[in-house]
């Protein structure tokens, strides 16, 4: 079964109007995040706020943020799923009216407590580690370590540098979803519509 998709990073209103009529795109998403390269502007929200998802789903990225930002910010999508990219605890993330995924930071190994304790997750995304840097390092980490994790009741969305070059790789390990996001850039932060039309023809063969 092939993987659902979810472009991640957008944060320009014309390449949001242009992905809502890619078909094979489940998610798109979008980062609060002061410190990314995709950070989302209070321009583009007022801009999002009577956007027309379509059939794609909106997910509200981040990191260690507080809950009146969080509230604010995903209060401008219809039924955002919200991604908490930070050191969250499952109370917090269990604290909103949302779905949620949690996203936690590969190094050598996948430590299954971590996974459980996030229990109420619709879905678990599995990043590669990098110090100080929370998430959008562009770097994959060994996937063959979700492996070791499949028997687990949960959806795997696998992340990290995900391009053409590896995304046979990357589904290869049978993820529920995958998350796109530095490898369809021509340059950080900046999508590009012909990377993102090549992989999902690579992935739907």
């Amino acid at each position: 079964m092939k993987p659902l998709i979810k472009i991640c990073g957008i944060n320009n209103f014309n390449i949001l109007q242009q992905l809502v009529s890619i078909d094979n795109i489940n998610y798109l998403g979008f980062i609060f995040y002061e410190k990314s390269v995709r950070n989302v502007s209070p321009e583009f929200l007022e801009q999002v706020k009577e956007f027309e998802f379509k059939d794609k789903r909106p997910v509200c990225v981040y990191v260690n943020s507080d809950q009146d930002f969080i509230k604010k910010t995903s209060s401008y999508f219809k039924d955002p799923i919200l991604q908490f990219h930070g050191d969250e605890t499952s109370d917090f993330c269990n604290s909103f009216d949302n779905e949620f995924w949690k996203v936690l930071r590969i190094n050598n190994q996948i430590n299954v407590d971590e996974i459980i304790r996030y229990e109420k997750a619709s879905g678990i995304l599995f990043e590669n580690y990098k110090k100080d840097q929370p998430g959008g390092t562009g770097e994959s980490f060994d996937w063959s370590l979700i492996n070791s994790v499949k028997d687990l009741d949960m959806k795997i969305i696998l992340s990290g540098g995900i391009n053409c070059e590896n995304v046979d790789n990357a589904i290869d390990i049978n993820p529920w979803c995958l998350d796109i996001n530095s490898g369809v850039e021509s340059s950080p932060g900046v999508k590009n519509i012909d990377l993102i039309k090549q992989l999902l023809d690579k992935i739907n063969i």
